[in-house]
């Protein structure tokens, strides 16, 4: 195999202040959130991973769509493998729909209905027997328990078939627009508010597009012979389960298109989409009367851009860049399981700028900005003016989501417990992918907006450092979250490129890979894997520099202090006073002009 090496050459020679380009590029870039060969990787076969286990769960799902109601109805056959150790009776699901969290000032019956996604249990019955089953809804109806008809030994299988019924909301445009998100992001920044993800974000419909990213009960995990039965809900991502083998059948009315993960089969009529996918984590459906795709073929895998006609070009060109980092990632980590990866536009709710699926990525319609369309003439001169930043940031954040097809997807981790592992992973890759595709400058100048300068902005808008290990209850809102635990994963990934190399990190990014495919991952896997590939010499000191950048409080030290200047610049005072209501917030801040908004319209 050829093995070619590219210099790593990252300075951090440009100054913070006064040109400001990383707080230019780093504030907004949060929303987004989040061809060669390596002679020490062992390639995995790709074909037996694409076929059906038998020790995976099993899904079998028919759902029929009613766009314009915003309702479908549901059953599923799953089957399910015990490999605990010991006999099982009952089952658990989640109806991550369903679930509910207290925001602070508010109380569980009168904040979240009906804005807010649900799904109903409308029957259960044993696939061997047929007969009914007993079941019981816990944990505020977030968490489905079935108690079998008979006991499951170790190894044994067993099939229920649950039927269900769901509703989306209609969500307003104008919770999904970019100043919305703009102003999302401002509040988070000068506040500290507590920000936490909602179903609603991830199910619903507007603007003409439907997207149900958790419309099915989904078994639980299930870890040795506990049940992972409880989901709390924060700043990250509230899907945790297993991989599994799906075959789904989607019925729509005529005209509504319809996009989901997987390879489509031969469906029995028009209006009826048939899919099937292997070692999928979840299995989200978009859908849209207008909504069109473009697709190419990069390394075996097909890829497909979704979007809505009035962002062809955009569309177009996040289809080039997805298709440029599967190549890239390909070659450094291994081939993909998933036969299909799709990148879709939706109105995303402003604070969430994307989200990850199996095969499946969601980027927020807001930041489909098309400059060369004729109706960039109606947005202030101050964003059209955010060009480069804007395009340059959106191409990051494409490149971070296929990168979570590796990290988070065909290797998977508890988003809960340990969000830090997936996101350290593909931040990294997107750097990765900027050195490949544009060379070690641009990856200089991506390293400094993206990640270093989110960090300082978060420090000069007077948040605290934070150690990047804690599960993701323990931070606020996506600013603080995109800070410690984005940015510091990433850039102790490029401390320990600096300490062992390009092709010994590969390799143990490799050797962690294939060891864990399909599999849930923990950060001492991660950290056996690296200390493995390095010589005797170096472990130790890898050994420390995962502690350092994971379990201490040294950012200010590894990537710099608050710049208080530019908070002078900007009136700015440590913990900055709260005010009452989003726009209120934005309002104090709208003074400082066009230097405020050349950084408040920057992305990533």
């Amino acid at each position: 195999m050829r093995t070619q090496k590219i210099p790593v050459c990252f300075p951090r020679g440009r100054a913070f202040f006064p040109q400001h380009r990383a707080w230019q590029l780093s504030l907004i870039g949060i929303l987004l959130g989040l061809g060669f060969t390596v002679a020490a990787w062992s390639p995995i076969n790709v074909s037996a991973a694409r076929e059906p286990s038998s020790e995976r769960a099993q899904y079998q799902i028919q759902v029929a769509l009613d766009f314009d109601n915003r309702t479908y109805s549901g059953t599923e056959r799953v089957r399910w493998v015990n490999q605990g150790d010991h006999s099982v009776s009952v089952l658990y699901f989640h109806l991550y729909s369903n679930l509910r969290a207290v925001l602070p000032g508010a109380d569980a019956v009168s904040q979240l209905e009906p804005d807010e996604p649900r799904i109903e249990i409308t029957g259960v019955r044993s696939a061997e027997t047929d007969q009914s089953l007993s079941y019981s809804l816990e944990d505020q109806s977030a968490t489905l328990r079935i108690n079998l008809d008979t006991t499951v030994a170790r190894g044994e299988a067993i099939g229920v078939l649950v039927s269900f019924k769901g509703s989306v909301p209609e969500i307003d445009a104008d919770e999904t627009g970019l100043a919305t998100h703009i102003v999302k992001q401002v509040s988070a920044a000068i506040r500290g508010e507590k920000e936490i993800r909602r179903p609603r974000d991830i199910n619903f419909r507007c603007k003409g597009v439907m997207m149900l990213g958790t419309a099915y009960p989904v078994l639980a995990v299930h870890d040795g012979d506990e049940w992972r039965r409880k989901v709390e809900p924060s700043i990250g991502d509230i899907i945790f389960n297993e991989a599994a083998d799906y075959e789904v059948v989607i019925e729509a009315a005529a005209g509504v298109n319809v996009f989901t993960p997987g390879i489509e089969g031969e469906a029995k009529s028009d209006h009826t989409l048939k899919v099937s996918g292997t070692g999928l984590r979840d299995f989200v459906i978009i859908a849209g009367r207008t909504l069109r795709a473009e697709e190419t073929t990069a390394n075996e895998i097909t890829v497909r851009s979704v979007f809505l006609p009035e962002h062809e070009r955009v569309g177009r060109r996040v289809l080039r860049v997805a298709s440029n980092a599967l190549g890239v990632f390909r070659s450094r980590f291994g081939p993909l399981p998933f036969q299909k990866i799709t990148i879709a536009e939706a109105p995303l709710v402003a604070g969430l700028g994307s989200n990850e699926f199996s095969g499946f990525n969601v980027v927020a319609s807001a930041f489909y900005v098309d400059f060369d369309a004729p109706a960039m003439r109606n947005l202030p001169e101050i964003i059209r003016e955010q060009r480069p930043a804007v395009e340059q940031s959106l191409e990051w954040t494409i490149a971070h989501l296929i990168a979570h097809q590796w990290w988070g997807m065909a290797v998977g981790n508890d988003p809960f417990r340990e969000p830090v592992l997936d996101e350290a992973l593909s931040c990294w890759s997107a750097l990765l992918y900027y050195e490949e595709v544009y060379g070690a400058a641009q990856a200089a100048a991506v390293l400094e907006d993206q990640l270093e300068g989110v960090y300082r902005l978060y420090r000069t808008f007077g948040g605290d450092d934070m150690t990047a290990d804690r599960p993701s209850r323990d931070y606020r809102n996506a600013f603080q979250y995109a800070a410690i635990v984005t940015s510091k994963g990433a850039l102790m990934l490029l401390r320990l490129q600096h300490l062992l190399g390009r092709e010994k990190l590969f390799a143990a990014l490799g050797n962690y890979y294939e060891t864990n495919l399909f599999e849930i991952a923990e950060l001492d896997d991660l950290r056996g894997a690296l200390i493995a590939e390095a010589p005797l010499e170096q472990r130790r000191a890898v050994a420390r520099t995962l502690n350092r950048w994971l379990s201490s409080k040294r950012g200010d030290e590894d990537i710099g202090k608050p710049d208080q200047e530019l908070a002078t610049s900007l009136g700015l005072q440590p913990k900055a006073p709260a005010q009452k209501g989003d726009r209120n917030a934005f309002t104090a801040f709208a003074r400082l002009g066009k230097f405020f908004w050349q950084q408040m319209t920057r992305i990533r």
